[in-house]
């Protein structure tokens, strides 16, 4: 499929919300001109996991063209991946938490293994891309690029061996952590074992370095964020992070490290997550937690009460509406206050369940950018929000690596658990 078929359908359902009497939104067209010229990249997708929950990575099991109209819908389809306009896809390979040790690395490896397939059953819309150069050519090939980024350091099982193997195996980026610490580095929404880095998440951080795979401070601590932004050796992403300073939940950056961020040369693609969004939703989750607790210590062993009465309480605490311009703040304070370089998008479609108006499925991205548009934002800017940034920090990437490969060897550090890894 050509580029000028791709976006005529990303633009269709734009173009339908914005006639007024024979007159045509502009700002509708020059989206349009910009994705036609620029890859709209996405740096996180979480689709990988939806497919193994739903069907078991048995591609077979369903059409990959039309997800929206299963007994449950996933965010992403081929479908509307044409009609939102992508040029790119980063595709998650998360694997959750409590898996450990072998267990992780084997469930990763499948992950990597369902996109490749993925890729090669639909290889008339998608192909792997490995390089920035990669990620242009397809686009204009009329393809989504697809690539494949690692969610938690948890996968790799203290083992540099196997970071490099799944480097060979097409991971171009790795988020250092997911929800929980690993036993080198601590995470965002887990108390904090290790003031940050240790010496070994160093290394890792220096071998990512060495190899070319980008490395995601999405999900980690505050203090891991300025310990990586000190010593790495290439530009940095957050591949879906939102800003602290229009809601402080801790996935989210503060404007110091978004200053940080631009001495690095790095780029922040920010979350669609209503919940990362919105305090309203965060302020909602919190006490939907704390309510389900509370539930729980009053009514012991009666579950059926517990689960009774919260549904109860949601009823009475609906989910709130984040309209569109909520998402559009947050790409704009990134913007200023880290610069229009350094701003992306990383949805987080299929992995989180509520997103603004308008940004449901991935059919949304044009709505986004038409709103940028209407604030003011040129065509470049647009373009490198759209993902020039990101294409730009990947290149950077390669050129440390290339350099680095010149004077550094693989690194041959082992993993040595400290006292709290050893649980004495």
């Amino acid at each position: 499929m050509r580029i000028s078929m791709i976006v005529g359908l990303c633009l269709s359902v734009v173009l339908s919300s914005s006639l007024m009497g024979a007159e045509v939104d502009p700002n509708v067209s020059l989206v349009g001109e910009i994705l036609a010229a620029t890859p709209l990249i996405d740096g996180h997708n979480d689709a990988p996991w939806a497919i193994r929950d739903r069907w078991s990575n048995q591609l077979g099991a369903f059409d990959f063209h039309d997800t929206a109209s299963i007994e449950r819908p996933m965010h992403t389809d081929l479908e509307r991946l044409r009609e939102g306009g992508i040029g790119a896809q980063f595709w998650s390979v998360w694997v959750p938490t409590d898996l450990e040790g072998g267990d992780a690395v084997t469930t990763v490896i499948e992950q990597i293994d369902l996109v490749h397939r993925l890729v090669d059953r639909y290889s008339d819309e998608l192909e792997l891309a490995l390089t920035a150069a990669d990620i242009r050519r397809i686009h204009a090939d009329g393809k989504i690029a697809s690539l494949i980024g690692i969610e938690g350091g948890h996968s790799i099982d203290n083992s540099m061996a196997v970071l490099r193997a799944l480097y060979t195996l097409g991971a171009r980026y790795m988020t250092l952590t997911h929800w929980h610490n690993v036993d080198w580095c601590d995470a965002a929404t887990d108390a904090p074992e290790h003031d940050g880095l240790t010496a070994f998440g160093e290394a890792v951080v220096g071998e990512m370095n060495r190899l070319g795979m980008m490395v995601d401070l999405s999900h980690v601590s505050a203090e891991v964020m300025r310990q990586v932004l000190e010593i790495t050796k290439a530009p940095v992403i957050f591949s879906h992070s939102s800003a602290f300073a229009l809601n402080p939940h801790p996935r989210n950056v503060p404007d110091g490290i978004l200053g940080l961020v631009a001495e690095n040369h790095g780029v922040v693609m920010v979350n669609f997550g209503s919940y990362f969004l919105a305090r309203s939703h965060t302020e909602r989750w919190a006490n939907f937690k704390a309510e389900r607790e509370r539930l729980k210590s009053l009514h012991p062993g009666d579950p059926v009460r517990v689960e009774r009465e919260i549904d109860e309480w949601m009823a009475d605490h609906p989910i709130p509406t984040v309209e569109l311009s909520v998402l559009a703040d947050h790409v704009e304070h990134i913007g200023h206050i880290a610069g229009i370089d350094h701003v992306g998008l990383g949805s987080d479609y299929d992995g989180i369940r509520a997103f603004p108006d308008g940004m449901s499925d991935v059919t949304g991205y044009p709505q986004l950018l038409i709103e940028l548009a209407r604030r003011g934002w040129t065509r470049e800017e647009l373009a490198k929000v759209a993902g020039e940034n990101l294409l730009r920090v990947m290149a950077g990437v390669e050129r440390a690596a290339t350099e680095l490969q010149r004077t550094e060897g693989a690194e041959e550090i082992g993993f040595e658990p400290t006292l709290s890894d050893s649980g004495r």
